[in-house]
């Protein structure tokens, strides 16, 4: 199948290693243009290095896009070097496993803005280009515990609130033909993952986990996720705007 993508401008957040990294990696598959950050420069220039290897033009940028002034630095740099940006991926977020009566209203911020004022901030940055071009995607990488309690009670409110947002936003700028997506992951493996920590840690209690709530009898690959993406990104998903897409082997219990 044909995607279209060849030199269009992708912005992934979080792209250093795991989800964000195969995300990017897929899109050069693609022939797209790439501009790229994370916050560890060593991981991130590896990651730029391993995008080079498919002959596309990539941006590397270390960003904390928590901060306003480097997601903004993020983005005018990256239309100062590509003229535009079609396709914005956010895949930035993460989580915190401290217990419900212990977590402070600083924390409730942290991890809101981790996963979804972040992706509210950067949206925000790269719309007013997408307008004047009069096409543009947006997708979030959220959670199936966006969609359905099983998460920490910070990471499932945040990732309800990113796929929220999702929703607002395609309606809103669908006369502008910018879609919006969200796409929800299961539990994914990669090495330095959480799933890869626990799973050193405890195997037995890991082996018991896939028995029992993993109907495809394993954890999902980056590059699963990676391959929805693109297809999202792509005009082949030209009607898809405004959905959340579970990537997860049926792991979710959710009918909707």
């Amino acid at each position: 199948m044909e995607l279209n993508l060849k030199n269009k401008v992708v912005i992934v957040t979080g792209a250093s290693r795991g989800i964000g990294k195969a995300i990017a990696l897929a899109f050069a598959e693609e022939s797209a243009r790439l501009s790229i950050c994370g916050r560890t420069r060593e991981t991130l220039e590896e990651a730029a290095d391993e995008i080079k290897a498919h002959n596309v033009e990539v941006f590397a940028k270390a960003t904390d896009i928590t901060k306003r002034a480097e997601a903004e630095a993020l983005v005018q740099e990256t239309l100062d070097k590509f003229g535009r940006i079609d396709v914005l991926v956010n895949n930035v977020g993460g989580s915190q496993k401290t217990p419900t009566l212990e977590i402070s209203d600083q924390e409730w911020h942290d991890m809101l803005d981790l996963n979804a004022i972040s992706a509210a901030r950067m949206s925000q940055l790269v719309i007013p280009t997408m307008k004047q071009q009069g096409s543009g995607a947006i997708i979030m990488i959220t959670s199936i515990y966006g969609r359905e309690s099983g998460g920490h009670i910070t990471y499932n409110a945040a990732k309800a609130a990113e796929i929220s947002l999702a929703k607002s936003l395609a309606r809103e700028l669908a006369p502008h033909n910018i879609r919006v997506n969200s796409v929800a992951p299961g539990s994914i493996l990669f090495p330095g993952g959480s799933w890869d920590r626990k799973q050193k840690a405890a195997p037995e209690k890991i082996a018991r986990f896939i028995e029992t709530d993993l109907p495809l009898g394993r954890f999902g690959k980056p590059e699963e996720i990676a391959n929805v993406v693109v297809f999202l990104a792509s005009e082949r998903a030209s009607l898809v705007s405004g959905a959340c897409i579970n990537v997860d082997g049926c792991q979710s219990m959710s009918n909707i």
